[in-house]
């Protein structure tokens, strides 16, 4: 793959803990479980529930962000499939830092 796509999302539902519905500007929708890449000290807080509630669409950039500054870049949750592999590795390594004390 070549480039970066540019995508913007139209909407987001949150349907469980940590799970959104997210629909595109192509009318591609698609359900995402956030949960098992929420670590470290920008994403960490999405952990709680309630603060993950908090989402908000910004409708000038087409992309999701949180009160604390956490976002999520449209094209990666477009494309969730291809990039949850390395973000989750990446969580699993920060929770493994932080577990001892790195």
């Amino acid at each position: 793959m070549t480039g970066h796509e540019l995508h913007y999302i139209t909407e987001a539902i949150v349907i469980g803990e940590h799970t959104l519905q997210v629909v595109f500007e192509d009318g591609f929708s698609r359900e995402i479980n956030l949960s098992p890449v929420l670590a470290g000290r920008l994403l960490g807080p999405l952990n709680d529930p309630a603060f993950f509630k908090r989402v908000r669409l910004n409708t000038k950039y087409g992309s999701l962000e949180w009160p604390n500054g956490a976002d999520f870049d449209p094209e990666l949750l477009y494309h969730w499939d291809r990039y949850f592999p390395a973000l989750k590795e990446a969580a699993d390594q920060w929770n493994h830092r932080e577990r001892n004390g790195g």
